[in-house]
């Protein structure tokens, strides 16, 4: 009973912070969104073009963003899942059909991202940025240590986790971090032989004592402050930790890169909640992010990758240029995109999570 009534308050929280502006007439957009993955910026620009203020929410992980809507939170405008999570939410029948005509500069979308497997004709989601799973580090320590920085072993292997115990963070996901084991053992991510899922969990809980922590958010601030010399994460939270390392004049560098093994890759797209009430502000927002100059945000500030054309001559080279955020064909052709589970394999990798996270 506690339990169920600390959910219901936690709801009932969220639904009056969602609803109470509207009562008082205020133009409001919301959003929820992934931490860190929006520039303010931005947002101080749309509110001024729209005469409206944006609210967000934050999650750190897909998972945890679908758990909250299916245990109730509702009033949100857009969402901003990764392919995968569109499909499930599709599936759920949970968003609205996007009105085209509402987003002429959906043209400036790029080719290849304009057909996506997660939503055929690009009727529900509109691709806002992409991220690359893999290596953020301390390239000074490293260095020193004469540890590898192009290969999963760094996060699964003693003989290199012997020199880092307690300097290792890797992702809070079930996901993400299977899928990074699978990589190293030559597996796909989207492999469906639960032998080698097995296998995949023996790797992780092997290397497990040697990690300081599973985190989505702040290995940020404990890679760029030195805390971390290790972490398993995002391409644009590396690029960030890189950026506070620089600016505070840290006695290291940060570095980050695709292990050879391969990786995941995700794009994650702009969706309209069936819960939100202002699709005319959603709409509004999408089309100005769709700008190219506004789209080049996400990339100059964030430093995430860009599926924006328009936006292209507008991002800085030397982030146009990173490998690690925009990856030449040569490493495209080793990345994967994850996709939704049948339910008895998801039921499988759930009770591995578990068992990883308990033991």
């Amino acid at each position: 009973m506690r339990t169920l009534l600390a959910r219901f308050s936690s709801v009932s929280a969220v639904l009056l912070a969602v609803l109470a502006p509207l009562a008082h007439g205020e133009e409001v957009l919301y959003l929820y969104i992934w931490n860190s993955y929006l520039s303010e910026d931005t947002v101080r620009r749309f509110e001024a073009h729209c005469h409206c203020r944006v609210n967000q929410d934050f999650y750190s992980d897909n998972e945890e963003m679908l758990a909250k809507l299916e245990a109730g939170a509702s009033g949100y405008d857009l969402l901003v899942p990764t392919g995968n999570a569109v499909e499930a939410l599709l599936r759920q029948q949970a968003l609205r059909p996007l009105d085209k005509q509402k987003l002429p500069n959906l043209k400036n979308v790029k080719a290849r991202f304009r057909d996506p497997w997660y939503d055929p004709g690009m009727r529900y989601a509109v691709p806002y940025a992409t991220t690359l799973t893999l290596l953020g580090y301390n390239a000074t320590k490293l260095a020193e240590l004469g540890l590898p920085t192009d290969t999963w072993a760094l996060i699964f292997e003693p003989r290199y986790l012997e020199k880092l115990k307690g300097k290792v963070t890797v992702l809070n996901s079930q996901r993400e971090l299977m899928a990074a084991a699978m990589k190293y053992l030559g597996y796909s991510v989207q492999e469906t032989d639960p032998a080698r899922w097995a296998e995949a969990k023996r790797l992780i809980l092997r290397a497990k004592p040697y990690w300081a922590t599973f985190s989505n958010s702040t290995y940020i601030k404990d890679l760029a402050i030195g805390n971390i010399w290790v972490a398993h994460g995002y391409s644009s939270d590396m690029y960030r930790a890189q950026q506070d390392a620089r600016e505070a004049k840290r006695p290291f560098s940060i570095d980050f890169r695709l292990p050879k093994e391969g990786a995941v890759l995700a794009v994650d797209s702009f969706v309209l909640h069936k819960g939100g009430s202002r699709p005319d502000l959603a709409h509004q927002f999408i089309n100005f992010m769709l700008d190219g100059a506004n789209a080049a945000d996400g990339s100059n500030l964030i430093g995430a990758g860009n599926p924006n054309a328009a936006a292209t001559e507008h991002i800085v080279p030397e982030i146009a240029g990173n490998p690690g955020i925009f990856p030449p064909p040569d490493d495209l052709q080793r990345l994967e995109m994850l996709r939704d589970f049948d339910p008895k394999t998801r039921r499988i990798l759930s009770r591995m999570w578990t068992e990883i996270k308990v033991r």
